[in-house]
């Protein structure tokens, strides 16, 4: 029998996941959607949407970020002008880094 391997998550990620789908719940319920209304503007199923709300953290990230644009809940704390400034700024800073990462070994000093 194949090894299941179970993800965890931090508290702090769990926590960041519950607050958000409270407030995309909250947001939703007071604009009076109903979560079919939402669920057909995302293109998701009621039972998805369902489960952001609840904060499951296996719900697709896209999908996640869809449903709290068309119910209202700001993300990053910024408007869509600020977000595209902050992506340009950091794929210009990304185009000064290294294209990859990789462990540094140790030199061998083996000059006797």
């Amino acid at each position: 029998m194949p090894k299941v391997s179970t993800r965890t998550y931090s508290r702090y990620s769990q926590e960041a996941i519950a607050l958000l789908g409270n407030l995309i719940r909250t947001a939703r319920k007071e604009r009076r959607m109903t979560a079919q209304e939402v669920a057909e503007r995302a293109g998701i199923s009621r039972g998805l949407l369902q489960r952001i709300e609840k904060g499951d953290p296996k719900c697709e990230l896209g999908a996640t970020f869809e449903v709290a644009t068309i119910v209202g809940v700001k993300l990053f704390d910024a408007d869509a002008t600020t977000l595209t400034r902050h992506i340009r700024h950091t794929e210009d800073k990304l185009a000064l880094l290294p294209k990859s990462i990789r462990k540094r070994t140790k030199d061998v000093d083996d000059d006797f």
